[in-house]
């Protein structure tokens, strides 16, 4: 055997016997661990919270504008007016041709979100134009997070 051998083969048995007795962890080491584990958990939890808002806010806005863009097609379809009505909290948003619901899609609780909006109905003239005197506006929230979708008179949703 050379000398490199046995110096490798005597640390081998250097290092075993050192760890042979000991087989867990100290109260120490698994308190160092909790707290390194808790404090990166305090750090990441309140950004990734914040995503999933964002995340379900910018959903349910896209929802929504597929929603009013449907509504202004239904209306050039049909060469008549459409409604679309967020009165009823329960139901969400109704799109209606008279007295007819064309379909109605509750986009708050569907994605857990809030809806304000500054007027109770929007209106799509035959032409695709929004009839009344005013755009429409609609704030979506989850806690901090916020999106608008906008209505202009000419129909066009951003």
């Amino acid at each position: 055997m050379t000398l490199l051998g046995s110096w490798v083969s005597g640390l081998g048995s250097r290092v075993s016997r050192s760890t042979r007795g000991r087989r867990g962890l100290t109260v120490i080491e698994i308190l160092i661990v909790l707290t390194i584990v808790g404090t990166l958990m305090a750090i990441a939890y309140p950004r990734a919270q914040l995503t999933l808002d964002r995340i379900s806010v910018h959903s349910a806005a896209g929802d929504l504008a597929m929603v009013l863009s449907s509504a202004r097609e239904f209306a050039l379809l049909s060469h008549s007016a459409v409604a679309v009505d967020f009165t009823d909290p329960a139901v969400g948003v109704t799109v209606r041709r008279g007295s007819s619901v064309l379909f109605s899609r509750n986009i708050a609780s569907a994605h857990g979100v809030e809806l304000k909006q500054t007027r109770d109905s929007m209106a799509f003239g035959p032409l695709g134009l929004g009839l009344g005197a005013a755009n429409l506006s609609v704030i979506v929230r989850r806690r901090a997070a916020v999106e608008t979708v906008f209505v202009s008179r000419l129909g066009r949703v951003r």
